[in-house]
């Protein structure tokens, strides 16, 4: 109880000079609160301890508790994640990372006042999905287009304004579970539409579709299963199949494609996901996808399709709640940009780690193994770093019986627990996230930027002294 003694009052504290200067940055509440609370933990530390302290030293130990109080209490929970994991489109980590033109077109607008609902050559109000919808048409060849904020709610949305009351006809195979439990059938009973199963899990004719048709029939529905796949003996309707029936039927139909990519990318193997151009043009009424997926965008949920069931979305007062914020409007904007007059195989993250050749891949690998090597190669408790193939994926619930051929780095240790080691990697300032593997840490190259590789340095010496 004698170091108690020697604690000074929270007055003399904050008259220090380590301490003022935190005034400098921060409020003097929030600085106040800081004291109190190293007060409080430095108090449980000296309760523990039987050694008798000089109050200068406890003073020292005041000092550095505040300013770790401090840095802990003014970060925020999100942080910068090193993903060495090779899954492109992490769920977990954020999807899709933005391109430069995104996030410069998106804090110009953050920072400044803009045009969101405002029509500068009427000098009157305006409509904020004006800023995305002729970029859309123009790039998947739609007549008109909507953005709401995410896939599901453009589901929802979709059903509601189409079929609120009345009957949707889905094959069974297609009553997908999108992520985090959501699921189809859900969405569905929601909307206020009723689901009408026909088909089988496996097969589905057209046919099933035909005969579940009766005067309260309003929609005919399509999910595209892009996060599993059914192989062997199945058969699924084909989507030029359903609009040819809704046409015959002077039925809509509507399609769900999930992650929505508008670039080829069978020239890299990556074959079985439609683009929405191509869904566009196979007469489909209405097309639902979402913008931070394979597209690489901010999160969305893009509706395109026809103009007359596009202006009925826009009309529901659902679409309020839905709606867009300036900040995803500009990133989207930027993204699609990108798209219409950039080069997206360089310059959109997500297809770039995804076209990216097995030679640049092995070229990255063998930099990474260099500089680990060179950085931290002499330390006893790191046994080998060599490079190795990996089977990287693309991840967000696209390609999912798809493995993309690649190149890592894998580091095996000496005396070292290696989910001990991953475990402090996670906690980093930035946090790194790598595969385990054989009980060696195994890192992908596809989904690392240049500037990782030095931070990945950083952060296995911290962990392997700690």
């Amino acid at each position: 109880m004698v170091n108690l003694k020697k604690i000074p009052p929270v007055d003399e504290i904050l008259q220090y000079e380590e301490v003022k200067d935190f005034f400098k940055i921060y409020n003097r509440e929030f600085v106040v609160s800081a004291v109190r609370k190293a007060l409080g933990n430095i108090r449980n530390w000296l309760k523990s301890t039987t050694e008798e302290m000089e109050k200068d030293e406890i003073v020292r130990n005041i000092v550095r508790e505040i300013g770790e109080v401090v840095n802990s209490d003014a970060s925020g929970t999100l942080c910068k994640v090193i993903n060495g994991t090779g899954v492109v489109l992490h769920t977990n980590m954020g999807r899709a990372p933005l391109g430069k033109w995104a996030l410069d077109y998106m804090k110009e607008m953050a920072v400044n006042y803009n045009n969101l609902e405002f029509d500068l050559e009427k000098g009157e109000r305006g409509s904020r999905y004006f800023h995305v919808e002729e970029l859309l048409r123009k790039i998947t060849g739609a007549e008109a287009a909507l953005v709401v904020n995410n896939n599901a709610a453009a589901v929802l949305l979709g059903l509601n304004t189409l079929a609120a009351g009345r009957e949707v006809i889905v094959s069974r195979g297609q009553l997908v579970e999108i992520g985090g439990a959501f699921r189809i059938p859900e969405v569905m009973k929601l909307s206020g539409a009723k689901l009408v199963e026909v088909g089988t899990t496996n097969k589905t004719y057209i046919r099933d579709f035909e005969e579940s048709i009766n005067e309260n029939t309003a929609l005919l529905f399509a999910a595209h299963t892009s996060n599993y796949k059914i192989v062997g003996f199945s058969k699924e309707v084909e989507l030029s199949e359903l609009v040819e029936l809704g046409r015959k039927r002077n039925l809509p139909v509507m399609q769900d494609l999930g992650s929505g990519i508008l670039c080829d990318l069978s020239e890299w193997g990556l074959k079985d996901e439609p683009t929405v151009q191509k869904c566009a043009a196979s007469g489909a009424d209405i097309i639902t996808f979402s913008g931070d997926k394979l597209l690489g965008g901010p999160q969305a949920g893009i509706i395109v399709g026809k103009r007359e069931y596009v202006e009925a979305m826009k009309k529901n007062q659902l679409t309020r709640a839905l709606r867009v914020d300036k900040l995803t409007i500009s990133a989207l904007e930027g993204t699609l940009l990108e798209y219409l007059c950039g080069n997206p195989y360089e310059n959109i993250p997500v297809i770039n780690m995804l076209t990216l050749s097995r030679e640049e891949l092995k070229k990255r690998a063998e930099k990474l193994q260099m500089i680990l090597k060179e950085k931290v190669g002499n330390f006893l408790s790191i046994d080998k770093i060599e490079i190795v193939e990996v089977e990287d994926m693309v991840g967000g619930g696209a390609y999912p019986a798809t493995f993309i051929p690649g190149y890592g780095v894998e580091i095996s240790f000496n005396g070292v627990k290696t989910e001990a080691l991953s475990y402090i990697m996670r906690r980093g300032n930035p946090a790194f996230v790598s595969r385990i593997q054989e009980d060696k840490i195994l890192i992908s190259v596809r989904t690392l930027f240049e500037e990782d590789y030095l931070l990945i340095v950083d952060i296995l010496k911290q962990a392997l002294r700690k």
